[in-house]
């Protein structure tokens, strides 16, 4: 039996421009346009791309209590979030692992909070069964969402809506464009400056077509947007985090804020918090997640197991790809917890060869979120 596949409201406008469409988290996406991958991903790196991301979950908390609610299922402090701030969070579960990675903006009244596409039915039920008295979750099912990324993106956006040029990274709040009103965050997931905005559906036809008209900018898909992550050493959920994988091994301490560990105001209380937080205190994780360089000029993909000099398999890739920015093969993976460290050589098989890697810091290309 044939899948149905979910369509966004931009459907129409990737088949007219071209686009090269494949199943993805169960709607029919847009992987790459004419341009092809490759300067698709140098067009963002050096002007302005525009993604179609409206397959992504967009939900509402509401209720006073909507932060600390979320604080019982994210290792991440809410309650002090900011009003006009965003911020990233993952899911736990009760062995640690991470569920989803999301990404969560106080609008005062409301949480926003937006959930990948390929969890976005278990996330919802995740809240939803936890979900007290006085808090409402409101699934937004009629607004498109696109990201606007690139060094350019600033001059481009503030044509329509000179405001946003105030706005700095993880910034987030309503503004009119083409006299709709938008939610708007300074963000995106290719390392450049840019922005998302969440428009309603009716509308967001319109607006791609605004923004597309501009010299800048031009149509990117989900190939594009996979290798631009991966250089900036981002996460993709399924691929390079999973519910086996704790946020100590994955390299996400950043993410965990102090008021949430041991010994704090607001410790604990989130799924999986005693595992994770003794991995934290003690240092002591199996695996770690790295950035591995090539040392030749096969990209290494996801899949790939990795072994020591002695034959010995220490780990496996999770991401790959040729790096058209940084200029050579770039990888993340897992490796043993004792040679997670920079410099150490190890090797990938790719197709019964063992390619030499080192393991190097991440991104890869530097991230150039504009903080003002």
């Amino acid at each position: 039996m044939t899948e149905v596949l979910l369509t966004t409201p931009l459907h129409d406008l990737h088949l007219e421009a071209g686009a090269k469409m494949v199943p993805f988290a169960g709607y029919d996406m847009p992987v790459q346009y004419k341009l092809g991958v490759k300067k698709e991903h140098l067009h963002t790196r050096e002007q302005a791309g525009l993604f179609d991301v409206s397959h992504m979950g967009q939900l509402r908390l509401k209720g006073v209590d909507a932060a600390a609610f979320l604080e019982t299922l994210v290792p991440v402090d809410i309650i002090d979030l900011p009003v006009g701030n965003q911020r990233y969070a993952f899911f736990t579960n009760a062995q640690g692992g991470i569920m989803d990675d999301l990404m969560v903006a106080n609008l005062g009244d409301h949480l926003f909070v937006v959930v990948n596409a390929a969890c976005k039915t278990q996330d919802i039920a995740h809240l939803q069964h936890h979900l007290p008295q006085g808090v409402e979750l409101e699934v937004i099912e009629d607004r498109a969402l696109l990201a606007l990324q690139g060094p350019k993106a600033v001059n481009v956006l503030q044509r329509l809506q000179p405001a946003v040029a105030e706005m700095i990274f993880m910034d987030v709040g309503q503004y009119s464009l083409l006299g709709v009103d938008c939610l708007i965050s300074r963000s995106g997931y290719t390392g450049e400056d840019g922005y998302e905005i969440s428009v309603p559906a009716e509308h967001a036809k319109a607006l791609a077509q605004a923004l597309l008209a501009e010299e800048e900018v031009e149509w990117i898909g989900l190939g594009a947007r996979d290798s631009l992550r991966l250089e900036c050493g981002l996460c993709l959920y399924g691929h390079d985090l999973d519910e086996t994988t704790s946020p100590v091994e994955a390299s996400l301490l950043w993410g965990i804020q102090k008021v949430r560990r041991s010994g704090e105001a607001r410790a604990g209380g989130f799924p999986g918090a005693d595992i994770i937080l003794t991995q934290i205190e003690t240092k002591q994780v199996a695996r770690k997640r790295v950035g591995l360089v090539g040392e030749t000029k096969a990209p290494v993909r996801e899949g790939c197991e990795l072994f020591d000099a002695d034959g010995q398999r220490i780990g496996n890739v999770t991401s790959g790809t040729a790096g058209p920015s940084a200029g050579k093969p770039v990888s993340m993976g897992y490796v043993s917890a004792d040679l997670a460290t920079v410099g150490t050589q190890v090797f990938a098989e790719v197709r019964g060869k063992m390619l030499p890697m080192t393991i190097e810091k991440m991104p890869f290309v530097p991230q150039r979120y504009f903080r003002g």
